[in-house]
């Protein structure tokens, strides 16, 4: 049976501690559009540098200027996105720009060498011949849309700022409905987990969650997610919760 569609990019990450955090990944587009600024910005400081050493040839002769030139562009190249993302922003101008930054898996900000290194394999990922069709084909083939880069030094772009997500108050259940098996703890937990927060969700959302327990309910769709809201809500009254 085919995996359903993932309605949006928030993805759960256990740390070893059994922690488990929730990071919104950010998809190639993004990425694309964040590069180009940058891109644009480096060949802007590349451009005045350029004019500045040219001004300055008469005294520094032609074939330093050409060094000077050239190594100018190295270190803009490839130490540009290196020195913004290990920064306190962990993110270049063009991904601030966009609402990005980059972080490690665990969430947390990532180091110099974890920059160096996802950034230094920049010329493996733009292969072949600079279209970085290595970089997105591993983008699509990962669930966080991570480059080798990002597989390499263990980091994942994400969303800074997260745009709120309108909720739709959850459809109160018809009748309550006693679940056709015995339930474990957890699971009791996770169908009154479902009931308390549903109403934060859209109705999409709130039905590919209730997707996932069809095998319980017995029903996909919106059918599905109301069962499983009678189940709940039988469970609570069992309990003494109330309705």
């Amino acid at each position: 049976m085919a995996a359903p569609a993932v309605l949006d990019t928030l993805q759960p990450v256990e740390l070893a501690e059994g922690v488990e955090i929730r990071l919104r990944v950010a998809g190639p587009l993004q990425r694309i559009g964040a590069y180009l600024i940058d891109l644009l910005i480096r060949v802007a400081l590349f451009i005045v540098l350029t004019i500045l050493y040219s001004i300055s040839g008469i005294a520094l002769g032609g074939q330093v200027v050409t060094g000077l030139v050239l190594l100018t562009w190295f270190v803009i190249d490839w130490f540009y996105p290196v020195f913004f993302e290990a920064g306190k922003h962990g993110a270049t101008p063009g991904k601030r720009m966009v609402g990005l930054r980059v972080v490690q898996i665990s969430g947390t900000p990532i180091t110099i060498g974890q920059s160096v290194v996802r950034n230094f394999m920049r010329f493996i990922d733009g292969l072949p011949m600079f279209n970085y069709i290595v970089g997105l084909a591993s983008c699509f083939a990962t669930r966080r849309f991570q480059r080798l880069g990002d597989l390499a030094a263990g980091t994942v772009v994400v969303y800074q700022r997260v745009p709120p997500q309108p909720g739709v108050p959850a459809p109160p259940p018809i009748r309550a409905m006693a679940p056709p098996v015995g339930l474990s703890g957890a699971e009791v937990r996770a169908l009154s987990s479902f009931r308390d927060r549903s109403g934060l969700w859209p109705e999409a959302r709130r039905i590919e969650i209730a997707d996932q327990a069809r095998a319980l309910s017995g029903a996909a769709g919106a059918e599905g997610a109301s069962r499983l809201m009678a189940m709940a809500h039988w469970l609570r009254g069992q309990s003494g919760g109330g309705t």
